[in-house]
């Protein structure tokens, strides 16, 4: 027999922290990526170099029923989080777990560091959380519930659509089948519901498939950009951020969890999906967090187990989880003023309030660089950027002929070659070298004082362009 579904408990954390994440979005400034999908909202295709298209789709759907303004850009993530919070809680339910499971799971994930962080910035983590959520839901109930095969329908039509968000839902599907055909239930594996689960996946994913072709393999090369650059740093990363992705009383719980699903032959499978998910990552270099969904799996098991237990052991999960959610609000939302952000752990730990920060200062300091140019060059001066958040900041404050040749704007280019006078920001030595005369105009700094990646950037002012933009645009392509 189900479990009864705790819907006022479940409705009244979706809700709550729906409303404290609208509230809170103003606070601090639009994250880079942000800048950028904004930016990629304005050319809708079927994908771009670095990414599918659902989350820039998005991002430009909030701004057209929400306004230009950052609170409408981040209506969608924190109703994103809303839902996922009712999912975790179904996996809970799914997984045998009682009203207080259900409750403890939900209330657990919406305080969740990750979650906070994907709910408050328009981020691909924020649609990619929920995507994992329903697919896992749906693998459960194909999986425990045997007279009713269908639901390896929804899992492939879920996986599927999530293609379109990021294509790391293979992690899933990967680790699923490793369990499978490692720890069974191997009869699955010939079920035709399965199978047909996997083609209607598949379909979905077509476009995809056919924008990679077309384009060369763009994310095999963004990829591959990514691991050279960081993959060091996030494999020393990976360990301990899995402790701490949603809070550390998050993941003792998902220990738990691991062992209930380990227990039970019918689910065995998804907790092989873990280890497999993550040694994957750890080869690849990729970020820590990719596993995240697997991690609120692991937890929701976790929950059921707790809900379970003796009094004693139910308190302390609930103590345990109300201090690991402080924890993560403190580190996750805009509660330290600005001027104090510099001062506090924040920045070093929460890469996205770090790179939300300056914004105004760094398009000022470019604003007043391109001011210095003489008026008969005004109107074919360009101004050139290192990064897509700078050219996102530039462009949001209605600054004309912002170019970059970083991830997808490169296509968006080159410049025209009467753009022989530029502002350059956040570039080397060797494009400045494509000037007969460059000097630094401005220094970009942050009144918050924090030392993110626009913090002491050079402005340059450069003139007289000795090799046209169009014979030397291929030369300045690169993917971080």
């Amino acid at each position: 027999m189900e479990r009864p579904l705790a819907w006022r408990s479940v409705t009244v954390v979706a809700v709550l922290l729906f409303g404290v994440l609208l509230a809170l979005s103003p606070s601090y400034g639009y994250h880079r990526d942000e800048l950028y999908f904004r930016v990629l909202s304005e050319h809708p295709g079927w994908g771009y170099v670095d990414q599918p298209p659902l989350t820039p789709l998005l991002a430009g759907a909030g701004i057209r029923l929400f306004g230009d303004t950052i609170t409408g850009i981040r209506v969608f993530p924190a109703l994103a989080m809303a839902v996922l919070v009712w999912l975790v809680a179904l996996i809970a339910r799914e997984l045998d777990g009682s009203r207080a499971a259900q409750t403890l799971a939900a209330a657990g994930t919406a305080t969740g560091a990750y979650t906070l962080i994907a709910g408050h910035s328009l981020l691909t983590l924020s649609f990619d959380l929920p995507l994992w959520a329903a697919a896992i839901l749906f693998l459960l109930r194909a999986l425990l519930r045997e007279g009713e095969p269908r639901w390896w329908l929804a899992a492939g039509a879920v996986i599927g659509l999530a293609t379109y968000n990021k294509h790391l839902i293979a992690l899933l599907v990967l680790g699923l089948a490793a369990g499978l055909a490692a720890v069974g239930p191997r009869r699955v594996l010939a079920s035709p519901w399965l199978w047909a689960g996997g083609l209607l996946a598949l379909a979905l994913a077509v476009p995809n498939l056919i924008y990679q072709v077309a384009n060369d393999w763009p994310q095999l090369s963004m990829a591959a950009a990514l691991s050279a650059d960081k993959g060091a740093e996030q494999r020393m990363l990976f360990v301990p951020m899995q402790l701490t992705l949603f809070g550390p009383a998050v993941s003792v719980i998902a220990a738990f969890g691991f062992v209930r699903l380990w227990r039970d032959r019918r689910v065995r499978a998804l907790a092989v999906a873990y280890p497999v998910a993550a040694a994957l990552t750890l080869i690849a270099g990729g970020r820590f967090d990719y596993t995240g969904g697997l991690v609120l799996l692991l937890f929701a098991a976790g929950c059921v187990s707790a809900a379970a237990a003796a009094r004693g052991v139910r308190l302390a999960a609930g103590a345990g989880l109300a201090f690991s959610g402080l924890l993560s609000a403190l580190l996750a939302l805009p509660l330290v003023p600005v001027a104090e952000l510099a001062e506090t752990p924040v920045p070093v730990l929460n890469e996205v309030a770090r790179e939300s920060v300056g914004w105004p200062e760094f398009v000022a300091a470019a604003q007043s660089a391109r001011a210095a140019v003489p008026p008969a060059e005004q109107a074919t001066a360009m101004v050139f950027t290192g990064s897509y958040g700078e050219h996102g900041a530039l462009v949001r404050a209605g600054v004309p002929r912002v170019y970059s040749a970083h991830n997808h704007l490169w296509l968006f280019g080159p410049p025209p070659d009467t753009a022989t006078t530029a502002v350059l920001v956040n570039v080397g030595p060797r494009i400045r070298g494509q000037f007969g005369t460059c000097e630094p105009r401005a220094t970009v700094g942050n009144r918050a004082g924090v030392d993110n990646e626009e913090q002491g950037l050079t402005v340059w002012l450069c003139r007289d362009l000795r090799t046209p933009w169009s014979v030397s645009w291929p030369r300045w392509r690169h993917f971080s």
